[in-house]
C-alpha cells in the first residue's frame, strides 16, 4: 500500500487542489476521534496597534468562502476585528496528531445567515446572547443572573426570541491554510496552500 502522496507526504494529505476539500476530510476524521468539541479552534486577533489576543471559539460553519464563528459584536474579539480584520485560526486535534493553521481577513456574515444559526440555538443560549455584555466587567455573578432572569421575562415564548443587533457571525476568508502532521523526532510534515492574485490556490512544502 502506498502511504505517501505525490509530494512525498503521508497519504492523509491526499492530492487535492482545493484546501477546503482537505479541511473537510480532516475535520470529519476529527469528529470521530476527538472526545470533546472537534470544532474548537484558537482564534487570534490584534488591535490596530498590533497587540495580540487569543481565545478558544467554536467553528459553526465553513464553505468555499471561509470559516464562520459567532459572537457578541461588542466583545473584545469583535472590537479587535473592527480595528484590524487580519485574523488567524488554529485547530489542534491531539487524537490525530494534526493541526490546521488558517490566516485571512474577516467580514461579518449577512443578517440572513446569522438569523438562521441563531434560531437553531437552544432557548438558554439565545437568552444569553441578550443578557451577557460579553467581555465587560461584572460587579458580581448576581448581576449576570439578574440580567438573564429579566430577559427570560421579556422573551417568555421560547419559540420567539429575536436575534439581538449586537450578536452575529464573522467569516474568515483565508489567504493561506497550512496542514500539519506530527512526525517522529520532531520532523513534522507541513503542507501550505496559498491563494494567489488570481484567487486560485497553489501548494508549498514547509520545513519542520
Amino acid at each position: 500500500m502506498n502511504e505517501k502522496n505525490t509530494l512525498g507526504l503521508n497519504n492523509c494529505f491526499l492530492d487535492l487542489s482545493d484546501p477546503f476539500e482537505l479541511f473537510e476530510k480532516w475535520f470529519e476524521e476529527a469528529k470521530k476521534s476527538e472526545p470533546n468539541d472537534p470544532n474548537a479552534l484558537a482564534l487570534s486577533t490584534s488591535t490596530k496597534d498590533g497587540i495580540p489576543s487569543v481565545r478558544m471559539v467554536l467553528l459553526k460553519g465553513f464553505n468555499s468562502n471561509g470559516f464562520i464563528f459567532y459572537t457578541n459584536l461588542n466583545s473584545k474579539k469583535s472590537n479587535d476585528i473592527k480595528e484590524n480584520p487580519n485574523v488567524a485560526m488554529c485547530f489542534h486535534w491531539k487524537s490525530l496528531l494534526r493541526q490546521i493553521r488558517i490566516v485571512g481577513k474577516v467580514s461579518q456574515v449577512s443578517d440572513e445567515v446569522a438569523d438562521e444559526y441563531y434560531n437553531s440555538r437552544g432557548y438558554e443560549s439565545r437568552i444569553g446572547a441578550w443578557a451577557s455584555k460579553q467581555s465587560s466587567i461584572l460587579k458580581n455573578r448576581d448581576e449576570l443572573k439578574n440580567s438573564i432572569d429579566e430577559f427570560k421575562k421579556k422573551f417568555n415564548d421560547e419559540n420567539n426570541v429575536p436575534r439581538p443587533d449586537h450578536w452575529s457571525g464573522w467569516n474568515l476568508s483565508p489567504q493561506s491554510i497550512e496542514f500539519w502532521l506530527d512526525g517522529e523526532s520532531r520532523i513534522h510534515e507541513r503542507l501550505k496552500y496559498i491563494k494567489n492574485e488570481n484567487k486560485s490556490w497553489y501548494k508549498v512544502l514547509l520545513s519542520p
